[in-house]
């Protein structure tokens, strides 16, 4: 008997299997709810990010909101000194996470579900591991050649 003939495997297949654990980045900024939005606002400046993931505390990690430049943006415009503003009140609560696990393209159709630009990554006990943003995502499933025109 013959070796059953091998499937060759596309370039674009291997994409849409990658998981989010491949492309995440590390969550190297993470604040507390009672911060100040000006810390958060510093951070994201300082750490060239646009989110940041809002944790129960540094030894848990467990996601329980995102502050993104939008929200900063919103309480600019809305006349909020950031010095008194906490993160508290403009974060997004109870955030949609995924799982290291999952595939770019689940979180790719979570974002587009759901209107988001922003995933935080979380392992199997529910603990922030990183973070995923559409650029990321895009990046990911247009493979190598995505950064030249």
């Amino acid at each position: 008997m013959s070796e059953p003939a091998r499937q060759e495997i596309r370039p674009q297949a291997l994409r849409a299997l990658a998981t989010a654990a491949d492309v995440m980045r590390p969550a190297l900024t993470a604040v507390e709810p009672n911060d100040h939005a000006a810390a958060a606002a510093y951070l994201m400046r300082h750490a060239g990010a646009t989110s940041l993931v809002v944790i129960t505390d540094e030894e848990t990690r467990k996601p329980i909101g995102l502050i993104t430049e939008a929200d900063i943006v919103r309480a600019v415009a809305d006349g909020k000194n950031l010095n008194d503003v906490r993160i508290l009140a403009l974060m997004t609560g109870n955030p949609i996470v995924i799982q290291s696990t999952s595939s770019i393209r689940e979180a790719a159709r979570t974002m587009v579900a759901c209107h988001f630009r922003h995933l935080p990554v979380v392992g199997e006990d529910g603990c922030l591991k990183g973070m995923v943003d559409i650029l990321d995502i895009c990046a990911a499933l247009l493979g190598p050649s995505a950064g030249t025109p």
